[in-house]
């Protein structure tokens, strides 16, 4: 099982020395390689489990047992969930056969974890400044996201041209510029591309090639690719970019990268252009990195908040990764947009 050799992974660690790692001929530890970050471990706790921080041996070796079983039944091909939806149903996005989030929980120092954040004590998002909530209004009202709306009311998708009577000034389908970053393959969803570097559904792979003067991470999912300037000082503060300016240095073995200067909608879901991630990249052993972070975005959240988890080594290679190819959805919500506001428009002609 997969959980039980990552579980020996943490046990052994203690038990490396600093010389056995691979080392850059400038001495510092080389991070060159490889990782695949997917995982079973949620990255907020189930309030359930309160502050209690670690899973137990047969918690974690249950949870991987389920995820093998799924995978095994998801590849019959005669199982429901890879068919088509029923008709009139919601088509939702990808069914489960694409999923992929490993086969096992995360692991530190040996012991299982109940979630990939660690601060606050309860593993959980702290909750968010008026200012933070008014935004993520916004949004829901823009973009009808319902699932991120306590209120299942708030930013409900009509089927209609809501926005024509709903929104003063520009609708949110007036132009492709107006739609998600992620949705116009900017950027990937969730904050894989980071900072901070979460989990994602699927394409957890990560490609470091370490120099002296930089460190490049290329991230699989939607190609995007984090350039980390070593030793360097922070751009002005009006050049600003979607990953932000990374700036790194060594504090001992551990990589420690603080990253600034965001546009206004960085990959880290909520966040403004205020926010300021660090972030902590240690060699556990040749076959193992910890990776943790500490986020800060005061106009946003009502408190800092941070987390961690290994990342294993792996053989594989990260492919390209083409976000729109065959990808008709776009082009087909702004057309869908058109039908919209024209059956609108016949439905008022028609009342007068």
């Amino acid at each position: 099982m997969r959980a039980i050799s990552i579980c020996l992974i943490g046990i052994l660690a203690s038990q490396y020395s600093w010389a056995d790692i691979a080392r850059t001929a400038g001495g510092t530890p080389d991070l060159t390689g490889t990782y695949n970050m997917a995982t079973l471990t949620p990255i907020e706790r189930p309030t359930a489990l309160g502050n209690n921080l670690y899973l137990s041996s047969e918690e974690a070796e249950k949870l991987s047992a389920q995820a093998v079983a799924l995978q095994a039944r998801l590849n019959e091909s005669s199982d429901p969930e890879r068919g088509a939806p029923a008709e009139g149903a919601n088509v939702g996005g990808y069914n489960f056969f694409w999923i992929d989030r490993g086969s096992s929980a995360v692991s530190v120092d040996g012991k299982f974890r109940t979630s990939i954040l660690t601060q606050p004590e309860n593993g959980r998002i702290p909750a968010m400044t008026e200012a933070g909530k008014q935004r993520l209004d916004g949004f829901v009202r823009d973009y009808r996201i319902i699932w991120r709306s306590p209120d299942p009311t708030v930013g409900k998708n009509t089927g209609t041209a809501w926005w024509l009577s709903e929104r003063p000034g520009p609708g949110p389908y007036d132009d492709l510029e107006q739609r998600p970053i992620a949705e116009r393959c900017i950027l990937g969803s969730r904050s894989t591309a980071g900072p901070p570097m979460l989990p994602n559904f699927y394409n957890n792979y990560k490609r470091i090639i370490q120099t002296e003067d930089h460190v490049m991470i290329l991230i699989e999912m939607v190609h995007d690719a984090r350039v980390i300037r070593m030793n360097a000082t922070h751009r002005p503060d009006h050049v600003r970019t979607w990953l932000g300016d990374s700036i790194g240095h060594w504090d001992g073995d551990t990589l420690v990268v603080d990253t600034t200067n965001f546009k206004s909608t960085p990959p880290l879901s909520g966040a403004d252009e205020n926010l300021h991630v660090v972030e902590r990249f240690t060699a556990v052993d040749e076959q193992t990195m910890l990776y943790s972070f500490t986020i800060d975005d005061p106009t946003i959240w009502t408190a800092q908040w941070g987390g961690e988890y290994e990342w294993p080594r792996s053989d594989d290679k990260v492919y390209e990764f083409a976000c729109h190819e065959g990808n008709y959805a776009l082009g087909n919500v702004m057309r869908g947009a058109r039908l919209l506001e024209r059956e609108a428009g016949a439905g008022a002609a028609g009342e007068e």
